[in-house]
């Protein structure tokens, strides 16, 4: 009987030679040596890392639950669960994050935003209730002279 084959092992390898033009969605770890022009994401709720190496380049948003970034990041990174910045990383853009590790060299040329658990669950848009008077509460009014 063969095994159920599972996605959460899996590593991709973007090699120094290669460079990527688009988005690129994906789940397990990838890691990132070449080029990529273009936003990388991966399900909230997945266990899913993405490794920019030193020589690596990101250009796009990167929207992962854990992120390790020692290369070069021009776009926004959003980290769900951790993220890392390396000696040599550096992130043009701004940063959401719920952990983060920074290590001495790391360079963030944008905002650092702390995002709670609660923040980064999808928001339900909902009618809003307009503020009701008090029964008790009688309007006033006022003449004019």
């Amino acid at each position: 009987m063969k095994k159920a084959f599972s996605t959460e092992n899996i590593t991709t390898l973007i090699s120094k030679a290669t460079e990527i033009t688009g988005d690129l969605h994906f789940s397990g770890v990838l890691e990132v040596e070449g080029k990529i022009r273009g936003n990388i994401y991966a399900d909230d709720d997945s266990s899913a890392e993405v490794r920019i190496r030193e020589c690596g380049l990101v250009q796009g948003e990167i929207k992962v639950p854990s992120v390790i970034v020692n290369g070069l990041v021009e776009g926004d990174v959003h980290s769900t669960q951790h993220l890392e910045l390396a000696a040599k990383a550096r992130v043009v853009g701004n940063v959401y994050y719920h952990l983060i590790e920074m290590v001495m060299g790391s360079e963030v040329n944008g905002s650092l935003c702390h995002r709670a658990t609660a923040d980064m669950k999808p928001r339900q848009i909902g009618i809003e209730k307009p503020d009701v008077a008090a029964k008790d509460e009688v309007p006033t009014f006022v003449e004019n002279p």
